[in-house]
């Protein structure tokens, strides 16, 4: 399995979880697209300084090829990723801490 391949299941997991499964529906929301538009530039900053160093490296045969900010295309996909499921979760479990308490 390549890189390429794990990080769109990791999209469409963290899709389906915010969509399907706990339903807060952040990808529907403007709030939740202005926040990405915060974090992104951190997430290339970080991306790039951990690629260009040669901290973390790719196996060219396992991406895609394109890069921004030094890493793999394949690495904006998986950090959507990995926000979308955090964002989400914390929706869900702060709508039922605040349910729990009525």
């Amino acid at each position: 399995m390549t890189y390429t391949q794990i990080a769109l299941f990791a999209v469409a997991c963290a899709a389906a979880l915010d969509l399907y499964i706990v339903r807060t529906k952040l990808l529907t929301r403007k709030a939740f697209w202005t926040s990405y538009a915060i974090i992104l530039p951190f997430q290339l900053l970080t991306n790039w300084w951990l690629t260009s160093r040669n901290i973390v490296m790719y196996d060219r045969q396992k991406i895609l090829g394109p890069r921004l900010a030094s890493a793999p295309l394949e690495d904006l996909a998986f950090g959507f990723a990995l926000i979308l499921g955090v964002l989400s979760l914390w929706v869900y479990w702060g709508r039922r801490g605040i349910e729990a308490k009525k």
